[in-house]
């Protein structure tokens, strides 16, 4: 999952001498939230979109002190780009080398249709998310609970992080997901939310609505 196999290089980075509303014509009609300023090859930075829209006539040189100063090494892995998409309220990101030239962009469209190709995204199966301490915390724990109760892994990463506990999200494919809850239970995690259809809990459910409608006669 390098960046440079998923540059794409259909979008320029416009030099500060360049027009403000040259740069802001061309990212209205590509849809983008940002354009990218280089200086003699070199890459300077990012203006949004929406603050060409509200700046006067002029080069873009003129807006320097507003560049914002993010990019993504072409030799960096995919994951290093999400950060910055939400950081900086992107939808897409440029791609630089070592030397800071720039390479070409991701855009938010390309990094989510590569993801949905993992099975984490695009197999049917159980979410739980789990808390427990930090010092508990153990992912060999969380796989082998999984495991034992012939379940099927397909992903697992960790959602919130705190000084008093951390919560860890699970996709899996298991025929009995509530012994798994109960397996966790014993292991010290409490069971946070689970979005799946739990048949001992239906069960349950039933039977309470049966007992209601005893009750009423």
């Amino acid at each position: 999952m390098f960046t440079k196999d998923y540059i794409s290089k259909d979008y320029p980075a416009f030099n500060a001498g360049d027009a403000i509303e040259e740069a802001n014509e061309i990212a209205r009609e590509f849809g983008y939230s940002h354009i990218f300023i280089k200086k003699k090859g070199i890459y300077q930075g990012a203006i949004s979109q929406s603050f060409l829209e509200e700046s006067p006539e002029g080069p873009l040189s003129s807006l320097e002190i507003h560049y914002e100063k993010f990019a993504v090494l072409d030799d960096n892995n995919l994951l290093d780009t999400i950060k910055l998409f939400h950081t900086f309220n992107a939808n897409v990101v440029p791609v630089i080398n070592k030397e800071e030239q720039y390479q070409g962009y991701l855009s938010c469209d390309d990094i989510f249709n590569e993801f949905s190709k993992y099975a984490l995204f695009s197999e049917n199966g159980a979410v739980k998310i789990v808390q427990t301490s930090g010092r508990h915390y153990s992912m060999t724990e969380i796989c082998k609970i999984i495991e034992t109760n012939n379940g099927k892994i397909y992903g697992c990463f960790i959602n919130a992080i705190t000084d008093d506990y951390i919560q860890i999200t699970i996709k899996f494919n298991a025929e009995n997901a509530s012994s798994i809850d109960e397996t966790f239970e014993r292991y010290g995690y409490s069971v946070v939310h689970k979005y799946y259809d739990d048949e001992k809990e239906d069960l349950l459910k039933d039977r309470f609505g049966f007992f209601q409608k005893y009750m009423q006669f």
